[in-house]
């Protein structure tokens, strides 16, 4: 880490802008639904709804696949938990980015803010993803919910915080779940929602997000006048 990508090109509102990943920044809401289906299926509970599959998006694996199937017995978790890894890799490589993300990190990279990935995947998974070529170098650094506490704990947006030396008000958290801007607040940050992910924006109120975006453009355009 280096303090060139931090020095002030403008005034700026904030220095380090954190991403969720799935239904953020990557388009892979419906993929993770119907694999989280599945897997319960597989075991013999009770098959989730669209809208309960979708609820759990965003948290660490297990609790979400916990709520996700109640009636699931705790002997059966990890097999739960294979089952889920096994439909998802199956389909992993379809998933893209969302249209508009990619010039919108590239130009917050130039403008000089520090940009960070936290996310309820797993270090392999977000891994995965990263290996895109045009995702090579667009993000200074990231948590993962199997190496640190899970979402809507604080927790990783404080050791990005501390990674990079940057307070609580001058951090946005960026997500598409009541998760992440649940983190953010227990983190003391600002966040912005974004309502084309895995949760619908009606409960987004509580957390008063400085904005919810429709799409990456919309996104794009107010982080340009005011991040």
């Amino acid at each position: 880490m280096t303090t060139e990508n931090n020095s002030a090109q403008r005034p700026r509102s904030f220095d380090l802008i954190a991403f969720d990943w799935d239904g953020t920044v990557a388009d892979s809401t419906a993929i993770i639904g119907r694999s989280i289906q599945e897997a319960v299926r597989d075991v013999g509970g009770t098959v989730p709804s669209d809208e309960q599959a979708a609820y759990v998006i965003g948290m660490a694996l297990m609790p979400a696949l916990a709520r996700a199937a109640p009636d699931v017995p705790a002997e059966k978790y990890a097999e739960l938990a294979n089952r889920y890894r096994y439909h998802f890799f199956k389909h992993q490589d379809d998933i893209c980015v969302f249209d508009g993300m990619l010039p919108l990190l590239a130009d917050l990279r130039r403008r000089g803010h520090w940009l960070a990935v936290a996310t309820g995947k797993s270090r392999m998974g977000l891994n995965h993803a990263l290996q895109d070529p045009q995702l090579k170098g667009l993000f200074d650094g990231s948590r993962t919910a199997d190496e640190t506490a899970g979402k809507p704990s604080p927790l990783m947006l404080q050791e990005l915080m501390a990674e990079f030396g940057v307070e609580p008000e001058r951090t946005l958290m960026i997500g598409d779940t009541t998760h992440d801007l649940q983190m953010a607040v227990n983190a003391g940050c600002a966040c912005v929602g974004v309502s084309y992910g895995a949760h619908a924006p009606d409960d987004f109120g509580q957390f008063q997000p400085l904005f919810v975006a429709d799409s990456a453009l919309q996104l794009h355009q107010w982080l340009q006048a005011n991040a």
